[in-house]
């Protein structure tokens, strides 16, 4: 049950990643690492600066990676419960299926996004105009890529519409951006017995019954992490302090950048903003960043390179190789004088040879 008065939470993370393949065929997106952290770990952070410590967690693809990664999140600040869905319920259904743990105004997140929005004025605004779902709201460059949402001057939505096939169908530059303020009496709306889509039905529903609906669209970092590139992306945003969660890199830091219990042979450089985890090992004369995210446990030959690439725990960088603005998963082996370059994503395992070099 939940506690009376309490904010609460629920991050939808029952996809299996698709998206974001091949760094999720060995791991959950869950806990896909950003800066040596999962993912969640910065929604986390987020709920906790805006008072709300009662998470529910609505996932199905391998729940027992995520449950061994976060546990009950107590030492990541929120208390954390499981909804495990043993059938795909889609993102309606995901909510509806955790409604027992739920009541008052909750706060619902795609588990995909990375964004600082300030949730108490969210929050403040819901509570301003009586309404009864918020939806935060995005503006974007290029919408073609999202689902479009329409509101009225005085914010009220009016449509929701699907991704747009050519431009004359752009009618708005604002795209549902994936936090949601939902009074937790209207979930009983959603059908318990099959999946549903809380973009496509539920919240059309509501407007279609004239049900007080509002978009909250701030000034906000913002960015959906559901792609390798953009995955990337976010951890140089994050590095470079362009988003405004408070939680740091684990390690100390030391001269910009953040760092473990590691080995530094002579003449090895670690340049900032950079992260580079506990037990790396790090060889003669070698050159760590700027913008290198270095997981725990990797090792990495003399005079390698790596720069504004992320690489994932134990993996084996060979002497002299090259990694520039790439990913590289865990337990990989990079080859000697190996380079591998920009946009490049290689999975869990992967193999590169000496002197090998791969491109996009």
């Amino acid at each position: 049950m939940a506690v009376a008065g309490a904010l609460q939470a629920v991050i939808l993370a029952g996809g299996q990643g698709t998206r974001l393949r091949p760094l999720t065929l060995s791991r959950a997106k869950p806990v896909v690492p950003l800066l040596n952290r999962p993912i969640l770990a910065y929604q986390f952070a987020l709920l906790r600066a805006h008072g709300v410590s009662d998470v529910v967690l609505a996932c199905s693809y391998r729940v027992a990676d995520v449950r061994a990664a976060l546990g009950d999140a107590e030492h990541l600040g929120v208390k954390l419960r499981y909804v495990v869905e043993h059938e795909p319920l889609g993102t309606g259904g995901g909510v509806r299926n955790a409604s027992d743990l739920l009541s008052g105004t909750l706060f619902v997140l795609n588990g995909d996004i990375l964004t600082d929005a300030d949730l108490t004025a969210m929050r403040k605004r819901h509570e301003e105009r009586g309404s009864r779902t918020t939806i935060f709201l995005q503006s974007v460059s290029d919408p073609r890529q999202y689902g479009l949402v329409e509101s009225d001057p005085s914010g009220r939505l009016q449509r929701f519409r699907e991704k747009p096939t050519d431009d004359s169908e752009i009618t708005t530059d604002t795209i549902n951006a994936g936090i949601y303020l939902i009074d937790a009496d209207l979930l009983r709306r959603i059908s318990p017995d099959r999946p549903s889509s809380i973009e496509r039905e539920f919240f059309p529903g509501l407007i279609g019954d004239g049900i007080p609906c509002y978009g909250w669209c701030p000034t906000a970092y913002w960015r959906d992490i559901g792609n390798p590139s953009a995955y990337r992306a976010a951890q140089m945003d994050l590095l470079h302090g362009r988003v405004g969660i408070p939680l740091s890199p684990p390690g100390k830091q030391v001269d910009g950048s953040w760092v473990g219990n590691i080995s530094v042979a002579p003449e090895a450089r670690i340049v900032a903003p950079s992260v580079v985890g506990v037990g790396a090992t790090l060889g003669p004369r070698c050159r760590v960043g700027p913008g290198a995210v270095v997981g725990d446990g990797v090792r990495i030959g003399a005079d390698a390179r790596i720069e504004g690439a992320v690489v994932w725990e134990r993996v084996d960088i060979g002497a002299g190789a090259v990694l520039r603005d790439c990913v590289v998963g865990a337990d990989a082996r990079i080859g000697a004088h190996a380079h591998v370059g920009p946009e490049v994503v290689l999975e869990s395992g992967a193999v590169v040879a000496d002197r090998a070099t791969l491109t996009r």
